[in-house]
């Protein structure tokens, strides 16, 4: 194997990627791993991510199918499709191979049906229907976030054979995790499970169900809330899935839990931002684009609806120009308090704390942050008004009108991601929008109602 240098500085040799162009074009896979393989993952990746389409093809194909496998496990989602799909399905099928079930199920399941097939058929017919039966799975429930490996012995095993296994077999103990072996009866349904300590202070002759304890084992369709609150509360490493029969089809681990709920408050963030999918910048312009401005024609007509309020009250702006300055201040401050209502009802929504049986209560927290918050916001930005136009009642209609907005805007934001839950749409993506449009009609109505009706002491 070629030995070359990684680092990607000028004076010791050329970047990494002109090294992977070069050997691209020489058609050197040695040389390739060379390159990428004393790499981290991350740092690999990314310069995957450097090369066209159709380079990434070829490299991907290249590189021993273990260091492809890791690479595609390491990629988001949306990406490990995109990557995985363009490849023929016999090597597509290699790759697959090589990931653990759970990874394989979410890459096949979000393939068109037809690449899909066509990798499966390329596939050992066992594990095949093992992709299959993860990938109809959901995957917010432990059936989509369950290995299918399991680390299963009969009841009626010795200590010893499980120690023997243990010592013999590396890539058994590294394919389940490090999970503890459980114990099935005849039908497959787990009947009980043993610590490792008790394994290695047991004695070699002992019936493993001398030393097992009764397991805990959670159905396919438990959801990733009620899945949180059982590694919480317990400190498994995993947990057996069953079929309604009680038949074992899985282990769900802490870990894949964890990642599950990282993943989606990170989804969740980006709706709220109006990002819609796994977007990366190395997916294709139009794609990119499209889901963008699905969000942002959106925004254009709420934005054209808060404009209006202006412009009902144009007389007052001409009479008092000072009032425009601060016009965005109130909108844009009172919009910030909301977001922060917002954010903290998505985090509480995620974590299974509210429901939107609990908006009133939500709603009655918040007001009482809001009326804090409003009046020494309101009396703050009242003082920076009179001080710098010199009218104590400017101050006083910005001031008053922002602490009233502010108060409307924690309201909102804590109370509407509740109700569109309640209603079935996503409060992810849909209570930015609405939180931004009402603040901002409110916000100015407020202002230019209260300086209309002080006009006299304004001009």
């Amino acid at each position: 194997m070629s030995q070359i240098d990684v680092t990607p500085n000028e004076e010791e040799g050329p970047p990494v990627i002109e090294q992977i162009r070069r050997f691209l074009a020489q058609g050197d896979a040695d040389g390739m791993a060379a390159i990428l393989d004393p790499m981290s993952l991350s740092d690999a990746l990314r310069e995957l991510l450097l090369l066209s389409p159709e380079e990434r093809d070829r490299v991907l194909s290249m590189i021993p199918v273990k260091l492809a496998a890791e690479l595609i496990d390491e990629a988001p989602n949306e990406l490990a499709v995109g990557l995985v799909e363009r490849l023929q399905a016999e090597t597509a099928a290699d790759i697959i191979d090589e990931l653990d079930s759970d990874i394989q199920a979410d890459v096949i399941g979000e393939l068109d049906a037809d690449d899909a097939e066509a990798i499966l058929a390329e596939m050992d017919a066992e594990d095949a229907a093992d992709v299959r039966r993860l990938a109809s799975y959901d995957d917010g429930e432990a059936g989509g976030l369950m290995i299918a490996e399991a680390f299963t012995f009969r009841e009626i095993a010795k200590v010893g054979e499980v120690l023997k296994r243990l010592a013999t077999d590396e890539e058994d103990f590294e394919r389940y995790r490090g999970q503890h072996p459980y114990m099935l009866d005849e039908d497959g349904r787990p009947v009980g499970v043993v610590s490792l300590r008790a394994l290695l202070t047991a004695k070699r002759s002992a019936l493993l169900s001398e030393i097992m304890s009764t397991p805990m084992t959670v159905a396919v369709d438990t959801p990733l809330d009620d899945l949180r609150d059982i590694f919480d509360e317990h400190p498994f490493l995993g947990v057996p899935v069953v079929e309604a029969d009680g038949r074992l089809v899985g282990v769900v681990s802490r870990s894949a839990v964890d990642e599950a709920a990282l993943e989606r408050a990170e989804t969740e963030s980006m709706r709220l931002q109006g990002v819609v999918g796994d977007e990366l910048r190395s997916m294709p312009l139009t794609i990119r684009s499209r889901r963008r401005l699905a969000w942002l024609s959106a925004n254009i007509v709420l934005n054209i609806i808060a404009a209006s309020v202006i412009s009902a009250y144009e007389e007052t702006l001409a009479a008092v120009i000072a009032i425009a300055v601060f016009l965005p201040m109130v909108s844009d401050m009172s919009g910030c308090s909301g977001n922060q209502a917002v954010a903290v009802t998505m985090r509480e929504l995620s974590l299974g704390l509210v429901k939107p049986i609990d908006a009133l209560r939500v709603w009655s927290k918040e007001v009482s942050v809001g009326v804090i918050n409003g009046a020494a916001l309101g009396l703050l930005i009242g003082l920076v008004a009179w001080v710098w136009k010199g009218n104590p009642y400017l101050g006083m209609v910005i001031g008053i009108a922002l602490a009233m907005n502010t108060v409307i805007a924690v309201s909102i934001g804590g109370v509407v991601p509740l109700l569109l839950k309640r209603i079935g749409q996503d409060p992810a993506v849909a209570s930015g929008p609405l939180l931004t449009t009402i603040t901002d009609m409110v916000g100015f109505f407020l202002v230019l109602s209260l300086a209309t009706i002080f006009m006299p002491l304004l001009i």
